[in-house]
């Protein structure tokens, strides 16, 4: 009787709870495996190099080898002649990235979730998810000739001749706007996805108690697309400072520089070109705890507005 009820005690515990089910589900813990050790291999154990930001690195002498400088890069960065217009762009992009793209992806869920012709819907579909599986390379091809001064369909169209990556006024604009067009399709996904889910008796509801359409929008979907919407900006508000090197340095000219020099693209001329290891990993060490500080700020804002979206 003794040992039945010691255990009913360990079966009852959470680690016993636990571990029957890991037992009951060793299948799909199995296949957890392969991602959390490619997670741990390329994600925590390169964060053992983090010291070289500290460190006056030589590759001869090796991480240990080298002398500890303490913070005299990160001193050099905050002092660097282009650090605030550097910041300033790096914010500027990502904030604008944010504000004109963030809504777009909504809208379109929302106005498509309103087809009732399922194959329109279907091609419709198709269409705005291509653009997000053509390259970044590709994406500044087609930029450069669409805007060419010679040629370009915009100039052509416009009646002029000007080359408007030379602009650094049009940089930005070139930028969130391209970033629309191939992202703005992929981004409706999970929304999508959540008004599926949509009870279609409150609709029906709605349309007998005399409810127009954007009364049901107001009232059915946006309701139901808030939380994934907070949690989708928790999640961009945490990459602020993450501004897409690819396309800045692939549309970056010497007379853009004053609205396309960012902090990604310095890390690389710092790092690669100039083999600064220590300098350009110092840089992106402050970028990122930007960051992650943007992140739990937000969080913790969205924390206060409800307790479905906080996720740390």
């Amino acid at each position: 009787m003794s040992k039945n009820r010691t255990a009913a005690i360990r079966s009852a515990s959470p680690k016993g709870a636990l571990g029957r089910r890991i037992l009951d589900n060793w299948q799909l813990y199995a296949m957890l495996l392969i991602p959390v050790a490619l997670t741990i291999v390329y994600k925590y154990i390169p964060m053992y190099g983090i010291q070289i930001a500290f460190r006056d690195y030589k590759a001869s002498r090796g991480f240990m080898g080298s002398e500890w400088i303490g913070l005299e890069w990160f001193q050099r960065f905050f002092s660097a002649p282009t650090f605030g217009r550097m910041i300033k762009n790096t914010i500027l992009l990502s904030f604008y990235s944010l504000l004109w793209g963030f809504p777009i992806p909504i809208i379109l869920a929302l106005m498509l979730n309103q087809m009732r012709f399922q194959r329109f819907k279907r091609v419709t579909q198709t269409v705005l998810y291509a653009p997000h599986f053509i390259s970044i390379m590709v994406v500044c091809g087609m930029i450069r000739i669409f805007l060419s001064p010679s040629g370009g369909l915009i100039n052509l169209i416009a009646g002029t001749s000007i080359d408007f990556l030379t602009e650094s006024a049009a940089f930005r604009t070139i930028y969130i706007a391209s970033g629309i067009w191939q992202d703005a399709g992929w981004g409706i996904i999970v929304y999508m996805a959540t008004l599926a889910n949509v009870d279609t008796a409150l609709y029906e509801a709605a349309k007998v108690d005399g409810a127009s359409l954007f009364q049901r929008i107001r009232h059915i979907d946006i309701p139901e697309l808030t939380s994934i919407m907070v949690l989708n900006l928790i999640m961009s508000a945490g990459g602020l400072m993450n501004v897409g090197f690819e396309k800045v340095w692939l549309l970056q000219t010497d007379l853009n520089k004053a609205t396309s020099d960012v902090i990604a693209v310095y890390v690389y001329q710092q790092g690669i070109e100039n083999a600064k290891y220590s300098y350009s990993t110092a840089v992106g060490l402050f970028n990122t705890v930007i960051n992650i500080i943007l992140l739990i700020v937000v969080n913790k804002v969205a924390g206060k507005i409800s307790e479905d979206t906080s996720f740390i």
